[in-house]
């Protein structure tokens, strides 16, 4: 059944904006074989607009489908791009925080990787809190002290009067964020002085490039600069600090409890969003039919088509326009996904040296900020394909 009340404001002015049919339930999902990927669960996907606040959310999302717990990879920290980012705002929390011995508690942590690295650098002492965490992946943190409770967060099971609450990513896989920003705010337990960091996949973005490949299963909320703001302004968390960062595809979010100040001018963007909101299904289709022409009249020429990036973003990509025997190969740096296959099309994840086997004619990268990284991993291969970013 289609929910019909906004989850983050409880307004009831919504509008359907995108409609999918079966689309694989999980896209970081760790399959063994191309039977198992062909077969995996599918859900719907209907996409409304609150008009009253901005937020959008999947009206058909049933978190029965998504286990974050089974084996997934949703890492990014294979890429030296994505390494300098994480370590840029690391960097940027120790300018902002004296966390020295203080305790600092990431919620959908992960791997892990970003609370090591800002334990290191600021001498934290770190809880991670994620059902998806292997602890055979993470080395240590260098004798600071981390430790990591593998499980969904449940504030009842937070144990720490934390310092200061990091929350990356994750956000936009909670179907009731009213709930989960007052579980954050619970854990804060009021104290004016916890900071509180949030990052997550700006939505404006995506409306107005009509980024389809952006949209998947598992990302079931999705925010705005004002969106995000407005959630937690109504769990009594100030906003203190909001800007769009990793080539303007990220908000990321400071508050801390307490009474709130005015608004910052970036959240005032409602009535930009219910326009872009109201032009998304035909912006949408219009990108749709661009890609799916581009990859058809290549293979109709004979050109070997592959995609770079068996994340997300690739099986969105895939799913979303029916591509499969058009695209030779997917390649992903992460050796985690090598040899693994992706959910709705079964293709087979490589490494890239394996492209030099037959290289392909073309290369559509899946995020553009990685396009330099990526050029430069093909001529070391000694291959000049096609590129291009979606």
């Amino acid at each position: 059944m289609s929910k019909d009340t906004c989850p983050a404001c409880g307004g009831r002015s919504l509008s359907a904006i995108y409609e999918l049919g079966a689309i694989p339930a999980q896209s970081c999902v760790l399959l063994d074989s191309r039977a198992e990927a062909l077969d995996f669960p599918r859900g719907g996907l209907e996409l409304k607009f609150c008009a009253g606040c901005g937020f959008v959310f999947n009206a058909v999302f049933d978190p029965g489908l998504v286990d974050y717990a089974a084996m997934t990879e949703e890492s990014q920290h294979f890429s030296g791009t994505f390494n300098r980012f994480a370590r840029e705002l690391v960097g940027e929390i120790a300018s902002l925080y004296d966390l020295e011995g203080k305790t600092t508690l990431e919620i959908g942590c992960g791997k892990g990787d970003f609370l090591k690295e800002l334990v290191e650098r600021t001498h934290t002492v770190g809880l991670g809190v994620d059902p998806g965490f292997v602890p055979e992946r993470l080395a240590g943190a260098n004798g600071h002290d981390i430790s990591f409770q593998r499980e969904y967060f449940d504030p009842g099971t937070i144990t720490i009067d934390p310092d200061f609450v990091v929350c990356r990513h994750t956000l936009e896989h909670i179907p009731e964020v009213g709930g989960f920003i007052d579980g954050i705010a619970r854990v804060t337990g009021g104290r004016a002085d916890v900071g509180v960091l949030f990052e997550t996949p700006d939505l404006r973005r995506v409306l107005a490039e009509g980024a389809f490949w952006d949209i998947y299963y598992e990302h079931c909320s999705y925010f705005s600069l004002g969106s995000h703001a407005r959630l937690f302004r109504r769990a009594g968390l100030d906003v203190t600090r909001l800007y769009l960062a990793y080539d303007d595809q990220y908000i990321i979010q400071y508050a801390e409890p307490g009474e709130a100040g005015p608004p910052l001018a970036q959240e005032n963007d409602l009535a930009a969003m219910t326009e872009l909101a109201a032009g998304f299904a035909e912006r949408v289709a219009a990108v749709r039919a661009h890609w799916a022409g581009f990859v058809r009249a290549r293979h109709r020429a004979g050109k070997r088509l592959a995609i770079w990036g068996g994340g997300s973003k690739g099986v969105s990509f895939l799913t979303t326009n029916a591509l499969s025997g058009e695209i030779a190969e997917v390649v992903d740096i992460n050796p985690h996904k090598q040899g693994k296959f992706l959910p709705g099309t079964g293709h087979e994840v490589i490494a890239p040296a394996a492209l030099t086997a037959a290289p392909p004619d073309t290369v559509i990268v899946m995020n553009p900020i990685y396009v330099p990284e990526i050029a430069a991993q093909l001529a070391e291969l000694g291959l000049e394909p096609e590129l291009v970013a979606l």
